[in-house]
């Protein structure tokens, strides 16, 4: 039995609903029913009554949902101590932070960090968006930096979480640079030659965004997707060596454009094949016994005076 199914068990219990639940839980809900089932094998019994709507507990359900707000509620009290024998994880602070951001945004902005806040202690765990959010959800992070866009929210409840906008980024399609630093490639391409395109793979969130891209741009765009990842450094490596065009964030490729490795693969004059997407930080509320790191505080204080904390 893992401990995310009795925090799965308790979100369904309070929000009465599968679909809901596993919004919050950042899992698709083929998934969270999964999961929940996988918790009713370990009981024995069945603990949801699926012929209600909303869902409702069933009587051994009803129990274990009260046992479980109980261990989980000693489990983190537990953790709290554990972390308190530590006292150099103290200056610490720990980041959840997507790959591309990992590898792009994070280090020039540690670096700025340190001009303005002063030095800092910190630990990057790079992992994909999914992942990110689930550390920060699970405790497992001081704060989480990740991309926003409207037509792609993460689903962190303002109750529970704080934010603040820590800059832009804009997502825009590049290919190879020839030798006088012209395109190899460039959109729109045509349906009898597309033009070879570099994806991202499919659940990503830049590769989501790009399909808003696609979607909206305003004439039809031709592409051949003849690989993907789903990270952008991945996509810059092969954009590089002339396979195709792909859509990058731009200080994913400041530097190789400065030295005209790589061109825009938009036309001049041609809208709509860019988007700009906000770069946040959250972290969960400070609320209960268990009071935030000293120096992940006086951090979050200090971006919140720059940046307005929400």
């Amino acid at each position: 039995m893992e401990t995310k199914w009795l925090e799965d068990f308790v979100s369904l219990a309070e929000t009465h609903s599968f679909s809901r639940s596993a919004q919050l839980r950042h899992v698709t809900q083929p998934a969270f029913s999964r999961r929940i089932q996988a918790l009713e094998a370990w009981a024995g019994t069945d603990l949801v009554d699926r012929s209600s709507y909303p869902t409702r507990l069933t009587p051994a359900g009803e129990t274990l949902y009260a046992q479980s707000l109980e261990m989980l509620q000693a489990l983190q009290s537990t953790r709290a101590m554990l972390r308190g024998y530590s006292t150099a994880a103290q200056d610490v602070i720990e980041f959840a932070v997507p790959h591309t951001l990992a590898f792009t945004f994070f280090p020039a902005w540690v670096s700025s960090l340190r001009e303005k806040f002063g030095p800092i202690k910190s630990r990057l765990i790079a992992l994909n968006v999914h992942d990110a959010v689930m550390r920060l959800v699970e405790g497992g992070c001081d704060v989480l930096i990740a991309y926003h866009h409207p037509s792609q929210p993460l689903q962190l409840d303002p109750g529970r979480y704080q934010m603040v906008t820590l800059g832009q980024e804009v997502l825009s399609p590049y290919c190879k640079a020839d030798a006088a630093g012209q395109p190899l490639f460039r959109l729109p391409g045509s349906a009898s030659e597309p033009l070879p395109y570099l994806g991202y793979a499919p659940g990503a969130y830049l590769g989501r965004v790009t399909e808003l891209i696609l979607k909206l741009a305003g004439t039809a765009i031709h592409l051949d997707r003849v690989y993907e990842t789903d990270m952008a450094e991945g996509l810059k490596v092969m954009a590089l060596e002339g396979h195709g065009v792909a859509f990058l964030p731009h200080s994913a490729v400041r530097k190789e454009l400065r030295s005209r490795k790589l061109a825009s693969a938009a036309p001049a004059g041609m809208t709509g094949l860019e988007l700009t997407m906000e770069v946040r930080a959250y972290r969960e509320r400070p609320m209960g016994k268990e009071a935030p790191k000293g120096a992940a505080q006086a951090l979050w204080a200090y971006l919140a005076q720059h940046a307005g904390a929400k």
